[in-house]
Formats: C-alpha cells, structure tokens, sequence
C-alpha cells in the first residue's frame, strides 16, 4: 500500500458556506510594508470571491493583525520570533483591509493577535450563529494564518476549502509545501474557477 494511501480525501463544500479573508491589510498587500508579500493577484481573485459571496448571501468575515500596548503584552513571544509585526501598530493604516476589497456594510473584521483567524476572537460564534458548515479560507500568509486558520476551521469542525488562487505568500516554495499539506490532511486545497461555480448555486438559508 502506497504510504500516501488515506490522505487527500475529499470533503467538498457544504451547505452553508462562509468566506473568510485573513489579513489582507496593507501592512501585507503593500509593498512598502516590511510584512509584503506578492499578493496583486490574490487581491484580485478574492475580489472575485466578495462579488460571487455577496451575490449568493453568504457571510463574509476578515481579519486584520493589530497591535495596541495589552496586544503587545499578549502576544510577546509571537513578537519576539517577529519583530516585524511591530509595523501592525493598531490605528496605523497598515492594520486596515486594502481598499480594492474593502468590507462592506454588516462584513465584520476581526482583530486578532496570533496567527490563527479562530484564535482568541469572535470568528467560531460568528459563523454558528450563521449556520455555517464550510469555511472558504483565502488571505496571506499561506504558510502562517492560512494554514493556522485551516487547521483550527478542520478543529472546529468546518468542511475547509482553500481556492488556491486566492492564497499568497513572500516564499513561493513555501507557498506550495504548505497547499501540499493542507489539502493532504486539513482542507480542500481547489481551483479559484470550482469554488465561484459553488458559489453560483442555491444555498441552504439558516435554521432558526
């Protein structure tokens, strides 16, 4: 038996999904940010998920990384390893979500300290309340608050899909080490194209 044998199953997309953008701030899209990454086209394949979500009624939440002073004292040793994250200084315009996919009206953005979009925020809550059965993650980095984020939806027990147009990250063999090992264990890593066709189909509204 192969010793690959077992891993990269399917779970697909459920019912229900939502779409998450982790950190797409401009402390990450913008190259002046000693935090950038190449992250042009992913800007534009998640802009393409927003339109295709928000067509169907699906919710949408983001996250951004911000840093006030009791931020700083909780995240210490994240810090220490990073000291560049010191550049997200809450308030500053780098903790904001880059314009051309800026959130709109009732889209929450939730503040989080860590890598993980579930860790120490309101995102497991949000998406309960909304019924949801799947989590759509896009965002950067692929190898750091994606794959956290991917990991913890799988732990919460979330159907994960990964478009991976719609991910980035500053190391591209990184990028493509990490979509290996979430789609062999956590998520289903697919095409941008196969999850804009998901999104164009009915969807269970929420049970009350």
């Amino acid at each position: 038996m192969s010793r690959l044998a077992g891993f990269h199953g399917r779970t697909g997309v459920g019912e229900r999904p939502a779409l998450v953008v982790v950190d797409l701030s401009l402390g990450f899209t913008d190259p002046e940010s000693p935090l950038a990454c190449e992250l042009d086209d992913v800007v534009g394949a998640v802009a393409r998920l927003l339109d295709a979500a928000r067509r169907a009624g699906l919710p949408v939440v983001y996250t951004t990384v911000a840093y006030d002073d009791e931020g700083k004292r909780r995240a210490a040793v994240f810090i220490d390893k990073v000291p560049a994250l010191l550049t997200l200084e809450a308030g500053s315009p780098w903790v904001q979500i880059d314009p051309r996919i800026a959130p709109q009206r009732g889209e929450r953005v939730l503040t989080k300290l860590h890598a993980s979009a579930f860790f120490e925020t309101e995102l497991a809550e949000i998406l309960g309340a909304a019924g949801c059965d799947t989590v759509v993650v896009t965002g950067a980095s692929t190898s750091g608050c994606v794959r956290a984020t991917a990991v913890d939806a799988l732990q919460h027990g979330y159907r994960t899909v990964v478009p991976r147009e719609a991910v980035g990250d500053r190391n591209a063999a990184a990028h493509e080490a990490n979509l290996y090992d979430i789609d062999a264990k956590y998520g289903d890593v697919v095409p941008l194209a196969e999850v804009l066709a998901r999104f164009e189909q009915p969807v269970t509204a929420v049970r009350r």
